[in-house]
């Protein structure tokens, strides 16, 4: 790994935990503030925004680290060689998908830039719509390292690891 993508993942690490407690203090500060009959609705819209950050930041440290739910009942009882393939097309699949949104997501940013984000002027909805194609080419970036390493092993070995697919950890 460059020091750069180790660099990258400590970043996005930080910033996902950093927004998912920003988050909870957002939630509890507009219902502190409720409490005492002073709302600051705005508390939520920010939430809501750190929210779609944190999600699909915290997607992508999770699929680095094999901390994603995976079901091997049939791929577990697979040859190595037919393990393996399965594997590759798993990523493929996954890739595939993951560019898919990165599209979707910059096309859903651009036609929402002029859009203002829960009525607030000024804050554009770009700002969270741009967490999907952020988020998705993390994500891209963490298969194809994930692949790569797949590929580089000897074609009779089986996977390693639970989801087959590991190898793009920081």
């Amino acid at each position: 790994m460059t020091a750069a993508y180790r660099w990258l993942c400590r970043i996005e690490a930080t910033v996902a935990g950093t927004f998912l407690v920003l988050m909870v203090a957002m939630i509890f500060l507009g219902g502190v503030a409720r409490l005492l009959h002073t709302p600051m609705n705005w508390t939520m819209d920010v939430a809501t925004c750190l929210f779609a950050w944190a999600c699909f930041l915290s997607a992508d440290v999770a699929w680095r680290k094999d901390g994603l739910m995976a079901i091997d009942l049939v791929s577990g009882r697979l040859p190595a060689g037919a393990q393996r393939r399965l594997a590759l097309v798993n990523l493929g699949l996954i890739a595939a998908f993951l560019v898919f949104l990165i599209g979707a997501g910059l096309w859903m940013s651009y036609v929402g830039r002029a859009r203002s984000f829960q009525g607030i002027p000024g804050v554009s909805y770009s700002w969270v719509t741009m967490s999907l194609p952020v988020g998705a080419a993390l994500l891209l970036i963490t298969t194809a390292l994930k692949a790569r390493r797949l590929l580089r092993e000897p074609p009779d070995a089986a996977p390693a690891g639970d989801t087959a697919t590991k190898g793009a950890r920081c």
